[in-house]
């Protein structure tokens, strides 16, 4: 019979998560996780196969967090332009303090690890992918329902608001942009709106 894990593995992955999207994959040292999780390194093992593996359950845990926040927004109905607008400026309200970090953790994968890392790297590309694909399929609802021309391209608009996004979430790690994190959100934001045929 199969021996039953001891932990809380949804409160591992979410402390995990926390650490490496404070410090980074190789910042964290495997006393680093020990402390964290409240784990021996062959429990870490036996339950994620090295810390590759926890790293990479990790960021599925950032990414599925980072588009269920979009769902929510958008689940409370009314204008699609107005609910990634409002998205934009949850981000831009996020304190230094709520998060451990403010730098999107998907990025900041990409940045650490070289061009030709097959795996963590390219896990880091393909949620940022799925990101994009959400907001993509939000703007085609809203030209279906008539809030963007129909000459309007979402699939090229999407990688612009991504690019904005990840532009944010970038300026508002550094330390000195505290005060000025949500004015630039809202610019973005009301920049978005403004797309709206609705709006005109």
């Amino acid at each position: 019979m199969a021996r039953q894990a001891t932990y809380d593995r949804d409160k591992v992955l979410k402390s995990a998560m926390d650490l490496f999207w404070a410090k980074g994959f190789h910042a964290t040292s495997l006393k680093d996780l020990e402390n964290a999780l409240d784990m021996r390194p062959g429990s870490i093992y036996a339950a994620f196969g090295s810390k590759e593996g926890l790293y990479a359950e990790a960021l599925r845990l950032y990414s599925g967090r980072t588009q269920a926040g979009l769902a929510e927004v958008m689940a409370e109905g009314g204008s699609k332009l107005k609910g990634i607008a409002d998205y934009i400026r949850l981000l831009g309200g996020q304190r230094r303090a709520e998060v451990p970090s403010r730098a999107c953790m998907l990025v900041k994968t990409i940045l650490e690890m070289p061009d030709d890392d097959p795996n963590l790297r390219g896990l880091a590309e393909d949620l940022i992918d799925q990101m994009e694909a959400a907001l993509t399929e939000v703007l085609r609802q809203a030209q279906t329902e008539g809030e963007l021309p129909a000459s309007t391209d979402p699939v090229r608009l999407a990688g612009q608001i991504q690019t904005q996004l990840i532009g944010l979430r970038a300026y508002a790690q550094r330390i000195h942009a505290e005060g000025r994190v949500a004015q630039v959100a809202e610019d973005i934001a009301q920049g978005i709106e403004a797309l709206s045929v609705k709006a005109a």
